[in-house]
């Protein structure tokens, strides 16, 4: 027998991954685990004749020719099945896409990707040979896809996601049953914690990053908190959020995490605590430990460990074109002209900020025929700036509010730098070109 076999306790992207595979290795037969993580249970409930997994238990009975692992890298993650195989040496093939998790299946064979979803690779891969797939393959693994870039908005999202998704969709995947899929509060206990999360949460700065914390104890594990947290994550604006869970009757603690932003990984962040996922989505499980204990140490973990926020003299320009305040509208608008720009700071003499001249407010000294009046009565004399320390996070929400396209960065009323909308949105685009 031949076999294809994802994690335990599966997730979307897993048997997405497990359902392509079965095309490039027709031969080999799907290995159900034990576990189903609750996002993937109703998928699991509505497709279980068509998935025909076999149980893991029954591997035992069979000799083994061959091994595909989907989604993983991770012997620890494959114990349930690779237990069974008893001293298997054959072939182990693996596909993943975690390239910071440790490989240590022995003599496997790795296909490494960095696709947002592992899914994808197995989807370009059937791009690449030309061939079709059924209707209910194609939407099992589109919600892998969604799942595992948070709906195309994680910062892990590549262009061959959007390419696989374009393929499934040409194969008529059902968007209607992904949506009713990937729908995260469906049982009453989980809008119930909901509410009890959002009135528990409190949020903190770690190192200029804005965390959302929250403790719960129930008395035992609930289906569906990863995506009561992931709710929670959507309706708060946060970088990331860490949520406790404390099982008094199991003795066990479960840490959810989800991040938006890349210097915030927090599969790296709960390493320590055995945890497992991606750079913007990961768990753990710690057994025979307190709550309480668990939280105050994970506190402590995060400040240590947390890499500080990108600042203003990150992203800022320091050599700046400036205007003076006692050049006309002319000099200014011709200056401007020169360079290429929009707008400029105004600073004085002794190197302060006074004030920000812009195309617009020169073209009202146009309109009224006063091209030779000074920059200094014209000019916004309500300058919104930076200091170098600013966080992007504060940054964005400068450009947001206040509408601007320029922000000067000042240390003690003197100019330092500046950070233009260009700026900010080059430094966003460069993470997108290094993860890609």
């Amino acid at each position: 027998m031949k076999i294809i076999l994802g994690h335990s306790n599966l997730d979307l992207d897993c048997i997405g991954s497990m359902v392509l595979a079965r095309y490039i290795y027709p031969d080999h037969r799907l290995v159900g685990s034990r576990f189903i993580h609750p996002v993937a249970r109703n998928l699991y409930n509505l497709y279980s004749y068509h998935l025909d997994f076999i149980p893991s238990h029954e591997l035992a009975e069979n000799v083994i020719e061959h091994v595909v692992v989907v989604d993983t890298r991770s012997s620890k993650r494959v114990q349930e099945y690779f237990e069974r195989l008893g001293d298997y040496h054959g072939e182990i093939e693996v596909y993943d896409h975690h390239p910071s998790d440790e490989m240590d299946i022995p003599n496997a064979v790795i296909h490494e990707n960095v696709y947002g979803a592992n899914t994808t690779a197995f989807a370009i891969e059937l791009i690449n040979r030309g061939i079709k797939i059924n209707s209910d393959d194609a939407t099992i693994a589109l919600a892998g896809i969604f799942a595992d870039t948070g709906n195309f908005a994680h910062d892990n999202v590549t262009r061959d996601d959007f390419a696989a998704a374009t393929y499934l969709m040409e194969n008529q995947a059902s968007i209607s049953t992904v949506r009713k899929l990937l729908g995260s509060l469906k049982e009453d206990h989980q809008v119930t914690l909901f509410h009890q999360l959002m009135n528990e949460i409190v949020f903190q700065d770690f190192h200029g990053h804005l965390i959302a914390l929250v403790f719960i104890e129930l008395d035992k594990q609930a289906a569906g908190l990863a995506a009561v947290v992931e709710k929670v994550f959507d309706v708060e604006n946060v970088d990331a959020i860490f949520a406790v869970f404390s099982f008094k009757k199991e003795n066990e603690v479960l840490i959810i995490a989800r991040s938006l932003k890349g210097k915030i990984e927090v599969n790296r962040l709960l390493e320590k605590f055995g945890g497992s996922g991606h750079p913007q989505a990961s768990s753990a499980l710690i057994k025979k430990r307190s709550g309480g204990d668990v939280f105050r140490e994970f506190i402590a973990h995060i400040n240590t460990e947390l890499t500080p926020a990108i600042t203003a003299a990150t992203i800022m320009t320091e050599n700046v074109s400036i205007v003076k305040p006692e050049w006309s509208l002319l000099e200014a608008s011709k200056y401007l002209e020169s360079i290429n720009h929009t707008g400029a700071p105004v600073v004085d003499e002794s190197g302060t900020v006074t004030g920000f001249i812009s195309l617009k407010n020169i073209m009202v000294g146009r309109r009224t025929g006063n091209m030779n009046s000074p920059v200094k009565a014209y000019m916004a004399r309500k300058v919104v700036a930076a200091h170098k320390d600013m966080t992007i996070r504060t940054i964005e929400n400068l450009f947001f509010k206040n509408n601007i396209g320029h922000l000067p960065v000042v240390d003690n009323g003197k100019l330092v730098g500046l950070i233009t909308r260009s700026d900010y949105l080059n430094y966003i685009d460069a993470k997108r070109i290094k993860k890609t």
